[in-house]
């Protein structure tokens, strides 16, 4: 992760949106909690695509609500 990964995933755990992955049998699942309300990504991961895309999610959420 970088330091603009942690600016983005300070955020969205300040504003309610929480991501993690989750195992899932060998393959891993992601998870999104909006504001209590728990999204799991329909995909299976390999652990490092998992931390990959939980990072991606978090931009995309930080991205969304901090337009320019």
């Amino acid at each position: 992760y970088t330091r603009e990964d942690m600016k983005r995933v300070n955020w969205c755990l300040r504003n309610g949106i929480k991501i993690a992955v989750i195992p899932s049998g060998t393959k891993w699942q992601v998870e999104i909690n909006l504001n209590k309300t728990i999204h799991l990504d329909s995909n299976m991961y390999e652990a490092d695509e998992a931390y990959k895309k939980l990072y991606e999610y978090y931009k995309y959420y930080y991205d969304k609500h901090n337009k320019q």
